[in-house]
């Protein structure tokens, strides 16, 4: 198993509801559990909404290519 964080787009509308929104989420726990209440989420590092699934994950994959780009949105949002 790799460690280190983990970069990941996660949809927050259920299947066939429009507008779709995602947001690019960074699990710095992901080796283990979350124990607060309702589990929480990661921090969001980006969030996009548009007609299509495909469209949507198409605007959010450029800012996180590779690490340089995922560094920068950390950067922007003060995470570590």
């Amino acid at each position: 198993m790799s460690e280190g964080h983990v970069v990941r787009i996660r949809r927050l509308t259920r299947d066939g509801a429009v507008p779709v929104r995602a947001v690019i989420e960074i699990d710095r726990r992901a080796e283990s559990p979350r124990v607060s209440v309702g589990g929480g989420h990661p921090p969001v590092l980006k969030s996009a909404e548009g007609d299509s699934e495909p469209s949507v994950v198409a605007s959010l994959l450029p800012d996180m290519q590779d690490d340089e780009s995922v560094a920068k949105l950390i950067a922007r949002h003060s995470l570590r």
